[in-house]
């Protein structure tokens, strides 16, 4: 059984660095998209906290039932470090959800709610064994329950990224805008 405390970890660094991310982007900015078919912030925010209940739920609702154990062969996947080296850009199979795109406190005051319901679920089932549970990612493979929870923190690091470059590209575009005038 992987240890939760790493799982743990993991979760509580990424989403200190989005949220240091999200801090450089200004309120009256969040909804704007940076271009060519580019998410938002408020999109990126909401893409992440989707994803989160998605994967939260999915695992509460399998080890409501026994596991059903995947032979070896099934059991393989690429590495997580790939989803946190953003190398291959992939569009999300979800949808973003508009009716989560709101004003940033709210969205970031979600995020932190939703994490707050992943870290009881692991405190909740510390003490089993549920790596015999897991489900397929659509690019990665079958992973199982913690390869998952560890999946959210580095998917969160992935987009802790994106969140860069909007920052970055913000200011591009403000210096553009100070050298047209």
């Amino acid at each position: 059984m992987p240890p939760v405390e790493a799982i743990i970890g993991k979760l509580a660094q990424a989403q200190q660095g989005l949220l240091r991310a999200a801090d450089a982007i200004p309120a009256d900015e969040w909804k704007a998209s940076p271009g060519n078919e580019a998410w938002s912030a408020a999109e990126l925010v909401a893409h992440l906290i989707g994803a989160e209940r998605f994967i939260l739920g999915t695992a509460d609702r399998m080890t409501q039932k026994p596991a059903d154990p995947a032979p070896f062969y099934k059991r393989m996947h690429l590495p997580l470090a790939l989803v946190e080296a953003r190398l291959i850009r992939r569009k999300t199979p979800i949808p973003v959800n508009p009716q989560l795109v709101r004003e940033k406190e709210a969205m970031l005051g979600e995020l932190r709610e939703v994490r707050g319901r992943t870290l009881a679920f692991l405190d909740e089932t510390k003490s089993r064994d549920l790596s015999a549970y897991g489900w397929r990612h659509p690019f990665l493979g079958r992973l199982n329950f913690y390869e998952w929870f560890a999946f959210v923190g580095s998917h969160e690091i992935r987009h802790t990224k994106q969140m860069q470059e909007i920052a970055g590209n913000r200011h591009h575009m403000a210096e553009r805008r100070m050298f047209q005038k």
